[in-house]
């Protein structure tokens, strides 16, 4: 099974107004090449999925500022602990993306008030450490929620809790789209807004604290504990 979603019409941008954009967000900042890698995950297994619209919107953003993207569907991603040692093919899947990445994309909608059970999902298969690699540490992050009704931001605020959690660098700006149903076409493809332009905000921040951050990564999540515990290893061998 492909648990990478094809991205309809990647460089079909009919929102965005170019004259005002910058090609390459981070130019001055570090290395932009190669590409930067960044990971999308969505929170909906809706047919017409608005976390997953947003998703696809925003990696036609990073498409068109030079990025390398991923999307993974998460449809027959088991509940955490359900299948014995995390052995499925999905889990594997999700880890080995994560680990490809320099950043990640996160959109749930709103239920209840909060995350998803799908988003939650997708964020728990993914360990602070894994036989000696880390997932998820020192990866950029950006944060986005869609709502049925008027704009909240707890999903939002969940996210970058879970971020942090995470040890992930997550950028100041975010997204919040309200009545998301009144701002996508019949075709899936997002009206010209405000909504719409600040997405094209936070993925250009992305992309700059992205570029930005990659040179200095394995320095910033160098930590004391870490290399105490580490020393500490073959005692209890």
């Amino acid at each position: 099974m492909n648990r990478l979603r094809d991205l309809p019409d990647p460089d079909h941008l009919p929102a965005l107004k170019p004259d005002y954009c910058l090609r390459l967000p981070a130019l001055g900042l570090g290395p932009i090449e190669p590409p930067p890698r960044i990971l999308l995950l969505y929170g909906s297994l809706r047919e017409r999925s608005y976390s997953r619209l947003v998703i696809e919107e925003s990696a036609r953003l990073l498409h068109y500022f030079g990025c390398e993207t991923r999307i993974f569907d998460p449809s027959d991603l088991p509940l955490p602990d359900q299948v014995a040692g995390d052995d499925h093919p999905a889990v594997a899947e999700l880890r080995e993306l994560s680990l490809w990445s320099e950043g990640h994309v996160w959109c749930s909608p709103e239920r209840h008030g909060q995350i998803t059970g799908i988003m939650k999902t997708q964020i728990d298969h993914l360990p602070l450490a894994m036989k000696g690699m880390r997932p998820t540490q020192g990866r950029t992050l950006a944060v986005m929620q869609v709502s049925a009704g008027s704009q909240s931001f707890n999903s939002i605020n969940t996210l970058r809790v879970l971020g942090r959690w995470m040890r992930m660098f997550t950028i100041p700006n975010q997204s919040s789209v309200a009545k998301a149903y009144e701002e996508f076409d019949e075709a899936g493809r997002m009206k010209p807004s405000a909504y719409y332009d600040r997405i094209v905000d936070v993925i250009e921040e992305l992309v700059r604290f992205t570029v930005l951050l990659r040179p200095h990564t394995d320095q910033l999540v160098d930590r004391y504990s870490e290399r105490v515990e580490k020393d500490r290893t073959p005692e209890r061998q």
